[in-house]
C-alpha cells in the first residue's frame, strides 16, 4: 500500500524492514536505513537503501562505517539511532517506498514518516569513504 509520506532524501536514515539478502522480502524486523538515493518512477518511487546493525560496532570491515554515541555524539543525535549502529555499503537494494517496506517508528520524531533522523555533515567523509571501498570490491 502507498503511504502519503513525504520522500526521503539522500542522507535521511529511515525505519525499514530490510530484506534478508538475496530474497527481496521485507526482512522480520524494523531496522535503521540509510538512504543514498531516490528515484522516480512511473509506477512509484524508489529508495536506495544501505541496512544498519547494532551487532559488532567495534569491529568494521571495509566498507561499513559506525555511528556511536560516545564517538560521534552530535551524528548520534541527529541520526536518531536507539543504538551505535553501523551501515554495511557492501549491501544497497532498492525497495519501493511504500509500507510494505517501510513503517513508522515507535518513536517518530518526524512524525507519521518512516524517518528517524539524518546524517551529520561530520560523517560525510568516513560514509563516502565506505561507499568506495565497498564499492571497488
Amino acid at each position: 500500500m502507498k503511504q502519503n509520506w513525504k520522500l526521503p532524501a539522500p542522507g535521511d536514515i529511515v525505519w525499514c524492514l530490510f530484506p534478508e539478502i538475496p530474497d527481496i522480502e521485507p526482512g522480520p524486523k524494523p531496522r535503521p536505513a540509510l538512504v543514498l538515493s531516490v528515484e522516480h518512477r512511473d509506477n512509484g518511487d524508489l529508495v536506495s537503501v544501505v541496512y544498519g546493525t547494532s551487532k559488532n560496532v567495534t569491529r568494521l570491515k571495509t566498507g561499513e562505517v559506525a555511528i556511536t554515541q560516545s564517538g560521534q555524539p552530535a551524528a548520534y543525535v541527529l541520526a536518531g539511532l536507539a543504538y551505535d549502529t553501523k551501515f554495511d555499503f557492501k549491501v544497497i537494494v532498492d525497495l519501493a517506498w511504500s509500507d510494505r517496506y517501510f513503517k513508522v517508528p515507535p518513536r517518530s520524531p518526524h512524525g507519521n514518516t518512516p524517518k528517524i533522523g539524518t546524517l551529520h555533515a561530520t560523517v560525510l567523509h568516513a560514509v563516502e569513504v565506505a561507499y568506495r571501498a565497498a564499492a571497488s570490491r
